[in-house]
């Protein structure tokens, strides 16, 4: 079976969009599908094309027998909508027609966020008479309005048409939260037609380890509690909210150093480290987005990992996949996400949910898991266990099994 996928985000990025389709399409490869990507330049979220790659018309590569078609883009930061808009559009047209050009094509997937990825997916579909599957990782654009970003508008509700159209015409959508399938059923879209496969976690990259002694020493670590948050810094996380927890704590109860790790870039990473330095909050360590091969030495000094979203209905159906790689890493969490993933974790025993934008409730959850650590190592053991019923190769292969029903019952 040959599988078709569209995606704007994709190895050496670093997110969970690109992490989730290289993990599920190496799975794939190993089962004996053909797996060709079509994707971009890499550059998110700086907007800055990353090493050894350029914003070509068309380059090829092949990453662990997955072949994968680069296709140029209109490149800018992740900030600002209306240039952003204009990055999704042109990959939508760039990927649509890199697509025309791959031959012998069994289904096309295209995977959110944003849907003009899916909107090539089903054109690409529709002219090659296969199967289009929409793999549903964010109710965009309703999310662009969460954040702030756009108020309802003519244009928002176009695009809203969009989205259900494209509900409508996929022949399966892959959604990644119960909260995303049952908005779309309230919407008349047939359940049957929606699978749930959340994310996961690569065991193979995401285990426990001891803590690094190089990276301590170099981001003066040694002797501290050490919070972190490692992602996007963008207008959906609200990370000035960890920083005001930074900055009400200065130590923990035992008197040992607080120190919060923020590791990634975005939207909002300079205003960040502005307001760190106009404040005088010290105890708060920048590091930049790092590549994929070196993000669990900065997962392994953490003694707490955070996860956070803006307080809005709209993020109560997210499942951040950080939870997973944390569990694998064995690490407690501290968890400010309301909803379906606050769920998860309460459900597997690994960490402490608070309210998002809860300041004090984080600091206490600090001061706890410092102060008690039978508390923590039993959040990492039940963490640890929960990884298991998340391993990336058990997702992919029953999303591969999804695909290859959709093609064994596909008639155009």
């Amino acid at each position: 079976m040959h599988i078709l996928f569209l995606t704007d985000n994709f190895p050496p990025e670093v997110n969970a969009p690109a992490s989730r389709t290289f993990e599920h399409a190496r799975e794939w490869v190993q089962a004996g599908a053909q797996i060709t990507i079509i994707t971009g330049a890499p550059n998110f979220p700086t907007g800055k094309v990353f090493d050894g790659y350029r914003n070509r018309l068309w380059q090829r590569e092949q990453v662990d027998g997955i072949n994968v078609i680069r296709v140029w883009t209109y490149i800018t930061a992740n900030a600002g909508f209306v240039k952003r808009t204009l990055d999704y559009l042109s990959f939508m047209f760039s990927a649509a027609l890199a697509s025309l050009l791959v031959r012998r094509v069994d289904v096309v997937v295209g995977t959110s966020p944003q849907f003009f990825t899916v909107c090539a997916a089903w054109f690409v579909g529709a002219v090659k008479r296969c199967p289009f599957v929409f793999e549903l990782r964010d109710l965009w654009p309703e999310s662009i309005k969460a954040v702030g970003a756009m108020r309802q508008s003519r244009f928002i509700t176009a695009l809203e048409k969009v989205e259900w159209f494209l509900y409508r015409r996929a022949a399966l959508i892959v959604s990644v939260t119960e909260s995303f399938k049952k908005r779309l059923v309230e919407g008349g879209i047939h359940a049957e037609k929606i699978s749930v496969i959340t994310n996961g976690v690569d065991l193979s990259r995401f285990s426990p380890r001891v803590k690094d002694v190089e990276l301590v020493a170099q981001l003066n670590l040694d002797g501290c509690f050490v919070a972190g948050y490692i992602g996007t810094h963008g207008m959906a996380h609200r990370l000035d909210s960890l920083l005001d927890v930074a900055k009400s704590l200065p130590n923990l109860a035992d008197g040992r150093p607080f120190r919060l790790l923020l590791v990634g870039d975005g939207a909002e990473k300079a205003k960040l480290v502005a307001r760190a330095a106009e404040q005088g909050i010290d105890n708060v360590v920048f590091v930049d987005t790092v590549s994929k091969d070196q993000i669990v030495r900065y997962w392994s000094v953490l003694d707490a990992a955070v996860i956070h979203l803006r307080r809005t209905p709209v993020f109560e159906t997210v499942i951040p996949s950080k939870i997973f790689e944390a569990m694998g890493m064995g690490i407690p969490l501290i968890h400010g996400v309301a909803g379906e993933s606050a769920a998860i974790v309460e459900r597997e025993g690994c960490g402490i949910c608070v309210a998002p934008e809860d300041v004090d409730a984080m600091a206490a959850a600090v001061q706890r898991l410092g102060a008690d650590p039978a508390l923590a190592e039993g959040y990492s053991k039940q963490g640890l266990a929960a990884a298991q019923r998340y391993a990336r190769p058990i997702l992919a292969q029953r999303m591969l099994s999804l695909l290859k029903g959709v093609v064994g019952q596909w008639r155009y």
